[in-house]
């Protein structure tokens, strides 16, 4: 794969990633939505068939990683790292663009949202925001250690069963079923470990839609959390290296 084409396809496969977990998110939350109020399990499944659909629309550009742990994780399986910025740069600007686009996509929705007293009331405006959930993760309990160990859990299982498709078939690989199976592991994530964090498991998922937040003009949205970001980018990273060393281990 040349670097054009890895960029290609890891900007068009994250900014779907993006724009359709994003949208369950904003399905889900806000106030003149069709959805609002269906839950997590629609939440969850969302985002496992928002990882299916981006996954077959660009594995043949870039093998869509999708992801910088995923990323990081195969590069230290292999010892391959002469291709990791191309991938992290193109998995950052489709997450940014992902979400402008479920921006644009519920525009009127957001403005109802967040011009409704009630709804601004939520949370303090100098806060976290009563839509940056749309956007990126958040815990529910603030503990540094457990809030990190959480995300690293959650990524080493990702990033584990991602170098460890096709080994249950003489190393041959699962193709297109590989993508399947990988939104089943998300779905399976989301909902055994999703809990506490809301399980970003990707640093770029979680940053590019909070620059995004930061940057929109959105009334009364108050703050992008800042304080918080560095643990849904770092705990994955971690997390997906510590999944190659397991497989390095164990698998190779």
């Amino acid at each position: 794969m040349s670097s054009s084409d890895i960029f290609l396809g890891e900007t068009i496969g994250t900014a779907v990633l993006i724009l359709l977990g994003g949208g369950v998110c904003a399905a889900v939350t806000l106030k003149s939505s069709k959805a609002r109020g269906a839950g997590w399990l629609a939440i969850t499944f969302g985002w496992g068939f928002a990882v299916m659909t981006a996954v077959y629309m660009t594995a043949s550009l870039s093998g869509a990683h999708l992801n910088p742990a995923v990323t990081v994780g195969i590069a230290v399986k292999d010892g391959a790292w002469g291709d990791v910025p191309v991938y992290i740069a193109g998995q950052l600007l489709g997450a940014m663009i992902g979400a402008a686009l479920v921006w644009v996509a519920y525009y009127g929705q957001f403005r109802a949202h967040l011009t409704d007293p009630e709804t601004v009331g939520e949370k303090p405006v100098e806060g976290p925001g009563p839509v940056l959930g749309i956007f990126s993760t958040g815990p529910e309990i603030r503990n540094t250690w457990q809030n990190l160990a959480t995300e690293i859990i959650g990524t080493v299982v990702l990033v584990l069963a991602v170098l460890t498709q096709g080994l249950n078939d003489s190393g041959k690989g699962l193709g297109v079923l590989g993508a399947l199976i990988t939104a089943f592991v998300v779905v399976s994530i989301g909902l055994s470990l999703g809990g506490p964090t809301g399980y970003a498991i990707n640093p770029a998922r979680d940053l590019g839609p909070r620059i995004v937040h930061a940057l929109l003009p959105l009334p009364n949205k108050g703050g992008s959390d800042w304080s918080y970001a560095w643990i849904p980018v770092a705990g994955p990273l971690v997390g997906g290296a510590l999944a190659a060393g397991i497989y390095n281990l164990a698998f190779a």
